[in-house]
């Protein structure tokens, strides 16, 4: 398939109720495992990406190296592959559109992108963002790539405290939908393990909704009767990856 039939294969793998899942991979060899597994779709975690080369998260793996990671990945597999492209190694909404094209050149067919200020505090005004997905929208369709650009709030992820995640809700869903407006085509909402908010967030988000796995989510099969379109595991599949292997040399030189 062309790159642009694997972007549209790879949106219409996300229903509402029946979410795709995507255990999220750090490399060619991993994406093969996977689909060899019977992944329909791959993606990567930045948190693994940037480990398994010896970098810590937060966009301290060079762009370049990104890419070619990325350039890897897509030429590995035959099912569609999303990069954790986090806040797109940019600032500005001009940044973004440059860095984005080169994104989009690998042959990737979606990302993840961030409204937190990677490398800074907080996150960026509803304002703003939207003017970066718009940006990265326009750098999709000047390439004539359907991308997947999946919105990621930070809200939650910066609030440890889930009992005043209620209190954020608002924002969140005022978010999805100005998202949506600019050219987003997913609602990511890592953090949030509520129940109800998260069905709220589906129900009023005009976007196909992800969550992600960790301590205290429901099971996939609920997220999908919640309305959750997408579900990841970010870098649990890497760190638990990294146990097993550390655990067996422990077993040659222990």
């Amino acid at each position: 398939m062309s790159q642009a039939d694997k972007a549209k294969q790879f949106a219409a793998l996300h229903k509402k109720g029946e979410p795709i899942v995507l255990y999220n991979i750090w490399d060619a060899g991993t994406a093969h495992a996977a689909t060899k597994a019977g992944a329909k779709a791959v993606a990567t975690g930045s948190a693994s990406v940037a480990a398994a080369h010896g970098y810590g998260d937060g966009e301290e793996i060079p762009l370049s190296l990104v890419e070619i990671i990325a350039s890897r990945i897509a030429e590995s597999v035959d099912v569609p592959f999303s990069l954790d492209f986090e806040g797109a190694y940019a600032d500005s909404a001009a940044d973004v559109k440059e860095n984005a094209a080169r994104i989009i050149k690998t042959g990737a067919v979606g990302v993840n992108f961030e409204d937190q200020k990677v490398q800074g505090t907080g996150v960026y005004s509803v304002d703003e963002q939207c003017a970066r997905i718009a940006a990265f929208r326009q750098a999709a369709d000047e390439a004539g790539i359907p991308f997947f650009i999946n919105a990621r709030t930070d809200l939650f992820l910066q609030e440890p405290d889930a009992s005043k995640h209620a209190a954020l809700a608002e924002d969140a869903i005022l978010r999805g939908q100005r998202y949506a407006e600019a050219g987003a085509s997913g609602f990511f909402i890592p953090a949030l393990t509520d129940r109800d908010l998260i069905a709220r967030i589906c129900e009023n988000v005009p976007l196909p909704v992800n969550a992600y796995m960790m301590k205290g989510m429901p099971e996939i099969s609920e997220l999908g009767l919640l309305g959750v379109s997408r579900v990841s595991f970010g870098p649990g599949p890497y760190r638990e990856a990294m146990v097993d292997l550390k655990r067996k040399v422990e077993t040659i030189f222990g």
